[in-house]
């Protein structure tokens, strides 16, 4: 067993690799403001994730020790973040016990440089692929694509993204943008041979899908299939993936040789605590008491299944997230979207504004760790932002992460890193804050200032103020956007009115 080097701890953080898929080209306020403006992209998320909102809270509601559980399962996530190391160290000695060969990768470009050799080697054209989000993280497609090897998505969803020439906007359901008339469109022009009179059932839609795909599995020049993984037990060195097709399984039993691309903090100790996880992650992710398809594999086994088993351990930015006992525990996330379903921002405006491939609340703390937040230019120094703080992922969450402590955290990050760098105060927002915070530091200062804002109330019509003109700094940013009320009659004021009120005499006295 080799000896490896996790970077834990370290002087400067593992950041990923540049071309990896998870910093965009705009701040996330840019993005969001085209993607609101698309009404058929807010219908689209609004239905579906309503939709997968009300299956979750039913499934939930089926478990009495549903809160224990998700003590449990943050409980051995903890265990795993405290033991990192000596776990993937447990976790190359048990697969390659199994008859696997475990391959580590620093950073996507590693990974990426990895697999095309595995495959060059083994002679594909064609690889198929199980649902993975570390191989979207890593751009893997078009790093194969380079070497002259075309990858083809088995999931159903993900499928519709790559026919589109798209990207993914949700972590469980991928193509959660697309209606199904998009939909038939795509499948259209891009699959050979279809009938035209197709309609946008969704029963015809899978079925053109099913006889797409079924032409690929039977015929696999090179036989290499790549994988992800939901949970890699450490101690049988067993992987796990859940899906809802069947598809996925195919890839993982058919080809000749099986590459899986895992990040570090998908390990858990033991194959006992399979029992925690597969009861979280469906009811959280689908709304199912379990996924139609769990797929559990070893290494290899002589005259089944793949004859090659190649596991590669990514860390990609991870060891830079466990590097921040704040932040560490983003890397407890086991996949389940439950935080994008509730989350208002995101349902709004969808995967594509966070400009990485994990959007949402945790996209929204995992993508600025993993690469790092470079400055006020940097879109991913925007993502913390990202959030009302409603508190509503926190609930959700399966394994109990705290996203709005950690958004917290991380404004406070960018706040201090712009202070170094620019200097204690940058623009009209610094300016702002720092007058709010010396005005309410003196009470005093306070209440003279709603005092003086009083009279407003008797100038302006309706019950809020309305857009304020650009012109004034700072402010049109909220009333764009927000119904900022009227001054009103301040603590103060009504409290010494009250006051007089009481102390004065009654007719019945002033006639005594």
């Amino acid at each position: 067993m080799s000896t490896v080097d996790l970077g834990i701890p370290t002087i400067r953080p593992q950041y990923a690799s540049p071309s990896s898929n998870l910093r965009g080209t705009q701040s996330f306020p840019e993005a969001a403001r085209g993607e609101l403006d698309d009404e058929t992209l807010r219908g689209n998320l609004s239905h579906a994730t309503s939709t997968i909102q009300s299956k979750r809270a039913s499934a939930v509601r089926e478990v009495r020790d549903w809160q224990k559980l998700r003590n449990a399962g943050s409980a051995l996530k903890w265990q795993v973040t405290d033991h990192l190391p000596e776990l993937l160290e447990q976790l190359e000695e048990s697969v390659t016990a199994a008859g696997g060969v475990v391959h580590w990768a620093r950073d996507g470009d590693e990974a990426g440089e990895i697999v095309t050799r595995l495959a060059l080697e083994r002679g594909a054209e064609e690889i198929l692929k199980v649902k993975s989000m570390a191989t979207q993280e890593i751009a893997l497609d078009e790093t194969l694509e380079h070497a002259g090897i075309r990858t083809i998505e088995s999931d159903l969803a993900e499928l519709i993204v790559q026919l589109a020439g798209d990207t993914p906007s949700h972590i469980l359901v991928p193509a959660i943008h697309r209606n199904r008339a998009e939909i038939r469109e795509i499948f259209l022009r891009a699959m050979p041979d279809l009938d035209p009179s197709i309609t946008d059932e969704p029963a015809e839609l899978a079925d053109a899908a099913r006889r797409f795909l079924r032409e690929k599995f039977l015929d696999m020049p090179g036989s290499v299939a790549i994988s992800g993984a939901n949970f890699a037990v450490a101690d049988t060195g067993t992987l796990v993936i859940v899906e809802s097709e069947g598809n996925g399984r195919m890839c993982l039993t058919l080809p000749r040789t099986l590459i899986s691309v895992v990040g570090i903090e998908k390990i858990i100790p033991s194959f006992q605590d399979l029992e925690v996880f597969l009861q979280l992650l469906p009811r959280s992710s689908t709304g199912e008491r379990m996924n139609p398809y769990t797929t559990l594999f070893t290494g290899v086994t002589p005259g089944d299944g793949p004859e090659e088993f190649h596991l590669v351990l990514l860390d990609n930015g991870r060891s830079a997230v466990l590097e921040d006992p704040e932040g560490r525990s983003a890397l407890h996330c086991i996949r389940c979207s439950a935080c994008l379903n509730v989350c208002p921002v995101y349902t709004r405006t969808g995967g594509h504004a966070y400009g990485s491939t994990y959007p949402g609340p945790i996209g929204a703390i995992l993508s600025p760790q993993m690469t790092g937040m470079h400055g006020p230019d940097d879109p991913n120094t925007s993502l913390p932002y990202a959030s009302s703080l409603c508190g509503a992922c926190y609930d959700v969450c399966p394994v109990k992460i705290d996203i709005p402590k950690i958004l917290v955290h991380l404004r406070a990050e960018e706040v201090d890193q712009r202070r170094e760098t620019k200097g204690e105060f940058r623009g009209t927002w610094d300016v702002a804050m720092k007058g709010a915070s010396t005005l309410m530091s003196s009470p005093g200062a306070y209440d003279k200032a709603v005092r003086a804002a009083g009279p407003l109330s008797k100038v302006l019509r309706g019950k809020n103020i309305g857009k304020v003109p650009g012109a004034v700094p700072l402010v049109p940013g909220w009333t764009d956007h927000r119904d900022l009320p009227k001054p009103g009659q301040s603590f103060r004021s009504w409290w010494d009115a009250r006051e007089k009120d009481d102390d004065a005499p009654t007719r019945g006295e002033e006639q005594a």
